[in-house]
C-alpha cells in the first residue's frame, strides 16, 4: 500500500496526460484514502524550456513532421546522448527537482520520459530514495524512455519487453500491461443505443474522425475525400476545444460535404468520447498511442491517414501487422479503400476480431494491481 503517490507527466501533446489521468483514476478506485498528486512536470520548468518542450513539439507536428521523424530516428540510439540531454534537462527543471525533494512520495509513476530521467539521476546521487515506475505510452519504447534507476517498466507489447530486455533492462522489471486508458473505455455500451443518444442513424456505417489533429487545411481535404463514399455513412468529426475549426467545418459541411449518402456531424469538446467511439464502426486518423488504445478498446478498425513520422509510424506498423488497420497514403482513394473494406464482410468481421484480440482495455488497472502487489 502506498500512502502518497506522485503521477508525473508532461504536456507534450495530450496522450501522456491522458495516460497519467487513467492511472490516477485507477489508483483512486483501489486506494481512495491515498494522497495522490497528478503533476505536469512542465509547470515546474522555466518558461522558455516549457515552450520549446511543449508548444514547439506541436508546431513541428503541424508544420515539419518530416523533421520530427528525423529527430525521432536520430535520437533512438540506446544509451547514447543521455549525458548531454540530462545536463540540459537538469538545468531547466530545478523547480521540479525541489518538488520531488519536498514531496518525498512512497511511489512516483512516470508517463513521460522527462520526469523519469530526472528521478533516475537523483536516485543515482542518493538525493531521493523512493521507487519509480515508468509507463511507456507508445507501442515501441524509444531510447529516450531508458533510465538507469527504476523499479518497474510497464510496456504495451511482449515485443517491446523483449526489445528492452535485449538492451539491458532486466526482464523481471518489465511488465506487459498495455497502454493505460481511462477505465470507462472498458465499459461495454450498446452501439445502437449510443447512436440514438446522439441523434444518429442506427443502421448507417459510422466513422469517427479526430479532426483536431490534422490542421485546418488537411482536415478539409480529408472530409472532402470522405464525402465521396459510396457506402451510406455518417461521419463524426471530433474537433475538441477548437471552436473555430468546428464552426468552419460546419459551414463547409452545409455547403459542400453533406449529400444523399454521407452525413457529417461536427462535435466540439466532449467528455463522452467513449460513447462516441461506442457508436462508431471505424476510426480515421493518426495512430497516437492513447487514441489507438482507446479505439481498440471500443472495437474500432483503424484507417490510418498521415501518421506522424516516428512513433505514429511505428504504431501503424503494429496495427497493420495485427490486421487491425488499413492505411491510406493518398486521400483521393480514401473513400474507395473504405468502401472496399466494408463491402468485404468477411474481411471486416475478421479485422474486428483482430482488434478485440489486440485490445488491452484494463491496462490502467493492471498497472495499479501490479504496483500494489509488488514489494517496491
Amino acid at each position: 500500500m502506498f500512502k502518497k503517490v506522485l503521477i508525473l507527466s508532461a504536456s507534450v501533446g495530450a496522450g501522456h496526460l491522458r495516460a497519467a489521468e487513467a492511472v490516477e483514476k485507477s489508483f483512486r478506485l483501489r486506494q481512495p484514502n491515498a494522497e495522490i498528486k497528478n503533476v505536469d512536470v512542465l509547470n515546474y520548468t522555466n518558461p522558455l524550456f516549457r515552450r520549446l518542450y511543449g508548444k514547439a513539439y506541436l508546431e513541428m507536428v503541424n508544420t515539419m513532421p518530416e523533421v520530427l521523424g528525423w529527430m525521432y530516428d536520430t535520437l533512438d540510439k540506446p544509451w547514447e546522448n543521455e549525458r548531454r540531454r540530462l545536463a540540459l534537462d537538469r538545468l531547466n527543471t530545478l523547480p521540479f527537482i525541489n518538488l520531488l525533494k519536498k514531496e518525498k512520495p512512497d511511489l512516483a509513476i512516470c508517463t513521460h520520459f522527462l520526469p523519469s530521467e530526472i528521478i533516475s539521476w537523483l536516485k543515482s546521487k542518493n538525493k531521493i530514495n523512493f521507487p519509480q515506475a515508468i509507463v511507456v505510452t507508445d507501442f515501441d519504447a524509444h531510447a529516450m524512455w531508458l533510465a538507469h534507476h527504476y523499479e518497474q517498466y510497464f510496456v504495451a507489447l511482449d515485443e517491446t519487453k523483449i526489445h528492452l530486455s535485449k538492451i539491458g533492462i532486466p526482464p523481471e522489471k518489465i511488465f506487459v500491461s498495455g497502454i493505460p486508458i481511462d477505465p470507462i473505455f472498458a465499459e461495454t455500451k450498446d452501439k445502437r443505443a449510443m447512436r440514438e443518444k446522439f441523434g444518429l442513424n442506427r443502421e448507417k456505417l459510422t466513422i469517427l474522425v479526430s479532426a483536431g489533429g490534422f490542421g485546418v487545411g488537411n482536415i478539409e481535404h480529408l472530409l472532402q475525400a470522405l464525402s465521396e463514399l459510396g457506402t451510406p455513412a455518417q461521419i463524426l468529426a471530433m474537433c475538441g476545444r477548437n471552436e473555430e475549426l468546428k464552426t468552419k467545418l460546419e459551414k463547409l459541411a452545409a455547403k459542400k460535404l453533406n449529400n444523399e449518402r454521407v452525413d457529417f456531424k461536427l462535435i466540439g469538446y466532449t467528455r463522452e468520447m467513449d460513447e462516441y467511439m461506442s457508436a462508431a464502426d471505424l476510426i480515421v486518423g493518426k495512430p497516437g498511442g492513447l487514441t489507438t488504445s482507446e479505439a481498440l478498446a471500443k472495437n474500432l478498425v483503424f484507417v490510418i491517414v498521415n501518421p506522424i513520422p516516428g512513433q505514429e509510424e511505428r504504431n501503424s506498423d503494429h496495427l497493420l501487422e495485427r490486421g487491425c488497420a488499413i492505411r491510406c497514403n493518398n486521400l483521393p482513394v480514401l473513400a474507395y479503400k473504405i468502401d472496399e473494406l466494408v463491402k468485404d464482410e468477411k474481411r471486416f468481421s475478421q479485422m474486428k476480431a483482430n482488434v478485440a484480440n489486440f485490445a488491452r482495455p484494463h491496462a490502467a488497472s493492471e498497472i495499479v494491481n501490479k504496483l500494489l502487489s509488488s514489494n517496491l
